[in-house]
């Protein structure tokens, strides 16, 4: 039976952990050949690579303004032809309205350089690419938290997941007649080393009052999400926000 991906290549950024790594099994499970990228967990990218069992391995720094270029232009060398980019890589820092001006500007800007303007070098990048080669698939993870706002002390993470959702529909009311579509999935919370990091702080159950199911997302759920986002028979999904929040955010 033809798995509904066959052959495709596939950029993931982030992919050495979390719900990107989860994202490269559920993609070779359906027959795509994954690109993962990573930035510094070189031995995390190895296992996934051999856990897989295809696909290629990509280095690239996303908090520099010319990594996630190089990105892209490795990941092109090692393919060829790329079908699809799921832009998952994303950072989460607290900081107060009480920090100095040095540190608050600081954080902004890392956050939105990874968070959302490395993901619209690589949708650039993408686009062009499809345009010339017969089109292909845009999957940008945002979140909840750039539609409903964010915590006092992790309102830049917020704000660069709003962007990157705008950015999403831009490209799809854009693009589409070149083939190119792009669809948004916006995960609440997701059981990853994020949420870990919050619970150690705050307790499980600060991140999961506001969620109805009681339980945050499985990052297997929102990889089945971006793969089935990903198959040809789903071109009308262009545009589309998918919520993975447990209904904590219902628009």
């Amino acid at each position: 039976m033809t798995k509904s991906l066959d052959g495709k290549a596939v950029l993931v950024t982030g992919a050495s952990g979390g719900i990107g790594a989860a994202v490269v099994r559920q993609l070779a499970a359906e027959g795509a050949q994954p690109i993962i990228h990573y930035g510094r967990d070189r031995s995390g990218a190895d296992a996934l690579l051999a856990d897989v069992g295809t696909g290629w391995i990509v280095q690239a720094d996303l908090s520099t303004t010319e990594g996630p270029f190089k990105l892209w232009e490795k990941s092109v060398a090692a393919a060829g032809r790329i079908h699809g980019l799921v832009n998952n890589a994303g950072v989460r820092t607290e900081i107060s309205i009480d920090a100095s001006p040095a540190d608050w500007k600081a954080a902004w800007q890392h956050e939105f350089q990874i968070n959302f303007f490395a993901a619209a070098d690589l949708c650039k990048e993408a686009i062009r690419h499809f345009q010339e080669s017969g089109g292909g698939r845009i999957v940008n993870i945002t979140s909840r938290a750039g539609q409903r706002g964010y915590a006092a002390d992790a309102m830049p993470y917020g704000a660069t997941k709003a962007a990157l959702a705008n950015l999403t529909k831009s490209i799809a009311r854009s693009f589409a007649a070149d083939g190119v579509t792009a669809v948004a999935i916006a995960p609440g919370w997701v059981r990853t080393d994020m949420a870990q990091d919050f619970i150690k702080t705050h307790g499980k159950a600060a991140a999961v009052a506001d969620i109805p199911i009681g339980e945050m997302a499985t990052p297997a759920e929102v990889a089945e999400l971006v793969a089935f986002v990903l198959r040809s028979s789903q071109a009308s999904l262009n545009g589309a926000t998918i919520d993975v929040n447990g209904g904590s955010y219902i628009r």
